[in-house]
């Protein structure tokens, strides 16, 4: 493959997961560019094995010359058992994350695309993870991120991610819901090739807080930024109650929407597509995609896996990556 197709980045996350298995599944299947694995070797052969397929994938030895599929061979410093965490391995992962992220800021690798990691297993030594998008938001000192989820034709966007349900309302403040909002439309335009993104924006009480009754975020936060930002020109609307703005009628003239929180939005999207979605971390100045899934500790090794999320993952971080030249 040429040396101007597009080079993407793909860790293998938490190595007792099915982060290895999908590489060794991948790595058989074709995409429109070039992908470097980073992982343990030995883990993903043995795994390959354990499902009957071949991992003789070359060793990477630099962006010029990298053939269509190659490994960046990072050890685990201790021996992996499939389905068994081990926190002397957390450190690993994040290895894996940072030589991802390191090639990608200075133009090695045109995108990263992450297998699922485990953030009890990286807690549990010591190290405070609360997830792909956090983590890779402080590593680039990056003050505002957004996680995006598309599949089934939908793309969800939400205003606050890994967050107890009580602390949500006080942090969606005026500034922040202006952020996200602008990182989300300015994304939409950039890296999927929407010239005039259409946003719905969800309020964050039942029926978009019922006139005050319900709550007033809506009328003191949530509606002043979308009527602002409107008569600045952008595409937005809203609040809308979230149980009617998911419906078919009102997602037809919709490019995005976006959800007050986690579980306002991710469940009415995984529904739609789930083992198909891709996660996007917007905002960063690099291109993330990741799948939208666990580390399924208990199918590593065995069982039946769909790495169709992973497939999804690539080719959109393929497709972002194209755009971007």
């Amino acid at each position: 493959m040429s040396d101007s197709a597009p080079l993407v980045a793909l860790t293998a996350g938490e190595p007792a997961g099915i982060g290895p298995d999908l590489c060794a599944i991948v790595a058989g299947r074709a995409f429109a560019g070039r992908i470097v694995i980073l992982g343990d070797r030995a883990v993903i052969s043995e795994r390959a094995r354990l499902r009957g397929l071949r991992f003789d994938v070359p060793d990477y030895s630099g962006r010029e010359g990298a053939p269509r599929i190659s490994l960046l061979a990072i050890p685990a410093p201790a021996p992996v058992v499939p389905g068994r965490l081990d926190p002397v391995n957390a450190r690993h992962v994040l290895a894996l994350l940072d030589r991802a992220l390191d090639g990608c800021t200075r133009g090695e690798f045109d995108a990263m695309v992450t297998a699922p990691v485990q953030k009890s297993v990286l807690n549990d030594a010591g190290i405070p993870f609360t997830g792909h998008t956090e983590y890779l938001a402080q590593r680039t000192g990056t003050p505002q991120v957004v996680m995006l989820l598309a599949g089934g034709g939908l793309r969800v966007a939400l205003a606050t991610t890994h967050l107890p349900l009580a602390a949500v309302p006080a942090a969606i403040t005026r500034e922040l819901l202006a952020s996200v909002i602008r990182i989300l439309e300015g994304s939409l335009r950039r890296r999927f090739g929407i010239a005039a993104p259409r946003i719905l924006v969800a309020g964050l009480n039942p029926h978009a807080g019922e006139s005050g009754y319900l709550g007033r975020e809506e009328i003191e936060v949530i509606g002043p930024v979308v009527a602002e930002l409107a008569r600045e020109g952008l595409g937005v609307s809203g609040p809308f109650p979230a149980d009617t703005m998911f419906t078919p009628r009102m997602l037809a003239g919709a490019d995005a929407a976006l959800a007050m929180f986690h579980d306002q939005g991710l469940p009415v999207l995984k529904h739609a597509a789930f083992g198909r979605a891709v996660n996007v971390t917007l905002g960063l100045p690099i291109i993330r995609t990741s799948v939208d899934h666990g580390t399924a500790l208990d199918l590593a090794g065995r069982g039946e896996i769909d790495a169709g999320s992973l497939e999804e993952a690539l080719a959109l971080a393929f497709e972002m990556a194209a755009r971007a030249r």
